[in-house]
């Protein structure tokens, strides 16, 4: 049942976002014409090119529409270019998952280690994976992003400051491409999670089942990898979802500073010139990238820990 009314609540979720977005998107139906037109179009112009492109029926009407055609997975063209939003779209998207999941699996072995080790040993190094979480969420992606390439494209010419390859093309290519981004998020990300982890843990050590295995002449790496890390998985799985919300938002200004041809990229730069296809295709996707997240986490959580699925 818990399942059940997360998948209900992310649907709903799903049509609020877009519907919020469509809203404030479309809502400028003539200006929306006259950016496509130019500024120099006449009145007949511009009624004409609403007609054309819908804009001048209700707005309820109008996302319906949409929604029912990205139900069937057309998402439209754009108003410039008149290119499918969906083939845009999948172009761009392997490009960002692949920094956004890459950044997601090293953030979840940093942060449990460095949660674990801080809670469990305490002391010197509790401090300082407190201080080193602190200083690095406390920096912005995109000036961590700024620093890197000064330093490793720059000065060191090590590794390339902007521009893709595909893994299809050069696996040491793309690999290269990807780092300079990959570590700008993982900053942020691991130290965010890592005091998630860190918090979690101490909760779960301190608990009386926790003392009395530890009486019982339990090693201590079984107590702390089978009993307290799987009991603290709700509190951390929670942490890493809201990681991925993070890491999507960061893609958009790091893909900005690297020339990353993603979704964040093409949100911004639909966005600039009311292209309102694109735009709501690429927030259609981070949206669903997101809940899709928050749901495995949910699932994880289920199956990690008896007490969830007790309710």
């Amino acid at each position: 049942m818990t399942l059940l009314r997360n998948v209900l609540r992310s649907l709903a979720v799903l049509l609020v976002v877009t519907f919020a977005t469509f809203c404030l998107m479309y809502r400028n139906g003539r200006g929306i014409a006259q950016s496509t037109l130019g500024l120099g179009a006449t009145s007949e112009a511009i009624q004409a090119q609403m007609t054309r492109l819908g804009l001048d029926r209700p707005l309820l009407v109008q996302y319906g529409g949409w929604l029912s055609s990205a139900v069937t997975g057309d998402l439209g063209r754009s108003f410039y270019t008149s290119e499918s939003v969906a083939a845009a779209l999948a172009n761009r998207v392997p490009v960002t998952l692949s920094i956004v999941i890459i950044t997601l699996l090293l953030t979840a072995v940093l942060s449990v280690l460095l949660g674990v080790v801080a809670a469990i040993r305490g002391g010197t190094t509790d401090r300082v994976v407190q201080v080193v979480s602190i200083v690095g969420a406390a920096i912005p992606a995109f000036i961590v992003a700024i620093a890197l390439v000064f330093t490793f494209a720059i000065n060191w010419r090590a590794l390339p400051a902007t521009g893709y390859v595909s893994p299809d093309q050069s696996v040491s290519g793309w690999l290269a491409s990807i780092t300079l981004p990959v570590i700008a998020l993982l900053i942020g990300a691991v130290a965010g999670a890592a005091a998630q982890f860190r918090t979690a843990v101490l909760d779960t050590a301190g608990k009386d089942y926790v003392r009395t295995l530890r009486a019982r002449g339990i090693p201590e790496r079984a107590v702390v990898w089978r009993h307290v890390l799987r009991n603290s998985a709700g509190p951390g799985m929670i942490a890493l979802s809201l990681t991925v919300i993070a890491l999507m938002g960061g893609t958009v200004f790091i893909e900005q500073v690297f020339a990353l041809p993603g979704l964040g990229q093409m949100s911004v730069s639909s966005a600039l010139i009311s292209d309102v296809p694109m735009v709501m295709g690429t927030v259609l996707v981070f949206v669903l990238v997101v809940l899709v997240v928050n749901f495995l986490a949910d699932l994880a959580t289920y199956l990690l820990n008896p007490r969830a699925r007790a309710r």
